[in-house]
């Protein structure tokens, strides 16, 4: 466990489809941070794992995906989850390996999933607390680097 002057490490994907659209998944109720709340794919390192280790592992995980490609860096993210433990998540864009259509979801962890245009990015701020736009932000983010990309 982190010391407090020792934030959690978190790696993030933003899984992106040929339409340019972002991958997103709902938290379960039953989580204890941001539950039933969008998110990104992604997730802890675990010890001794570095975040581009942690990435792949996620999506896998998560998804059943495996990273074909990462597009790049969207950025780093600093946050206080409701525990109180500080994280700073890198997250990246990526393409995968797999039915787009058919994620498999980690049971218990997350119950639906959408592919969201840059439109479309209001819904991630649905059951999130005021003030709390870090996944918002995080979308726009992604968006911005796929046309930085020219993607």
């Amino acid at each position: 466990m982190p010391t407090e002057s020792e934030p959690l490490r978190c790696a993030g994907a933003l899984v992106v489809d040929d339409d340019g659209r972002i991958f997103f998944q709902r938290r379960s109720p039953h989580r204890k941070l941001f539950p039933n709340t969008w998110d990104i794919v992604g997730g802890h390192l675990e010890p001794g794992e570095t975040v581009e280790e942690a990435l792949l592992r996620e999506v896998t995980e998560e998804t059943g995906w495996h990273v074909s490609l990462v597009l790049g860096l969207v950025g780093e993210y600093t946050y206080t989850g409701t525990d109180g433990i500080d994280r700073i998540e890198t997250d990246f864009l990526v393409r995968v390996d797999g039915d787009l259509s058919r994620p498999r979801l980690e049971a218990g962890k997350h119950t639906e999933f959408r592919w969201l245009t840059e439109a479309e990015t209001g819904v991630l701020d649905e059951h999130r607390e005021p003030g709390d736009g870090v996944i918002r932000e995080i979308a726009e983010d992604g968006f911005r680097a796929l046309r930085l990309l020219g993607l």
